[in-house]
């Protein structure tokens, strides 16, 4: 067994490893090498976190895990006013081509009307909600003389149908307990199981961003899952205004904007 400890002056980290052949490159050198690294990653990290920490707010830690497929929804329980710095920044980054566009999820159309602004050759929108599809026809008058293109249900069950696009928008949320347990639960983001599929359907060059839930960076873990499906990505941090009371599962005054690029 190996065992190797990081002290600091608020915590100490203890990694035993059971099995010698755990992390074992042709030199015990390298091996003490990569194990080094990772405890001091983590140390780091927890120094980060704990200056993070401060920065939050209380709110109000509702998780909705009833099923919200077809759930009348308040524009609050869509999404709130603290967000739309954050949409303005993914519409930029999804619109950059000013080509053809699909989104994953309308809302009350804040983030459609974003793209909107931008100037695109198409618009395509999925979304699953009978009431807020009703939502989706009265804003397209607003709209009349664009491409704009509603596809009625869970992107699950639609997008293969579609072709392929210039910039994917993705901003949805768990739909049911079975959702949250699966997708939120030991992931570094709801995305992460979207990112194969939004590779299928983009052309090369072509952008995906997303609800990142990221502070000031992105961890190791989301990384990797970003490096699967492509090929680069670039990050932007967006400085949020949050009330004490937010509803929304998210208390910390800064989120990380992605740009990965097929």
């Amino acid at each position: 067994m190996t065992k190797k400890i990081k002290r600091t002056e608020n915590f100490e980290i203890v990694l035993e490893i059971k099995r010698e052949d755990f992390i074992r490159p042709p030199r015990d050198a390298q091996r003490n090498a990569l194990l080094n690294n990772a405890l001091n990653e983590f140390s780091d990290n927890l120094q980060a976190l704990d200056k993070l920490a401060v920065r939050f707010v209380p709110g109000k830690l509702q998780i909705a895990l009833e099923d919200r497929t077809q759930k009348m929804l308040t524009d609050e329980e869509i999404m709130e006013e603290w967000q739309i710095p954050l949409m303005q920044a993914m519409a930029e980054v999804v619109t950059e081509s000013h080509g053809n566009i699909l989104e994953i999820g309308f809302g009350y159309g804040v983030s459609a009307t974003l793209i909107q602004e931008q100037s695109v050759l198409s618009h395509t929108i999925i979304e699953c909600n009978d009431s807020v599809v009703e939502k989706f026809f009265e804003w397209k008058e607003l709209f009349k003389e664009n491409k704009i293109n509603l596809v009625h249900g869970l992107w699950q069950d639609t997008i293969d149908d579609l072709g392929l696009f210039d910039g994917i928008f993705f901003h949805t949320y768990p739909l049911n307990e079975e959702e949250y347990m699966k997708y939120v639960h030991g992931r570094a983001t709801f995305a992460e199981h979207f990112f194969e599929t939004a590779a299928n359907h983009l052309r090369p060059g072509g952008v995906l961003t997303y609800f990142s839930n990221e502070i000031d960076s992105l961890g190791r873990g989301h990384q990797r899952a970003l490096f699967k499906h492509f090929s680069s990505f670039s990050l932007k941090m967006i400085d949020l205004e949050l009330p004490d009371d937010i509803n929304d599962t998210w208390w910390a005054d800064s989120m990380v904007i992605v740009k990965a690029v097929k």
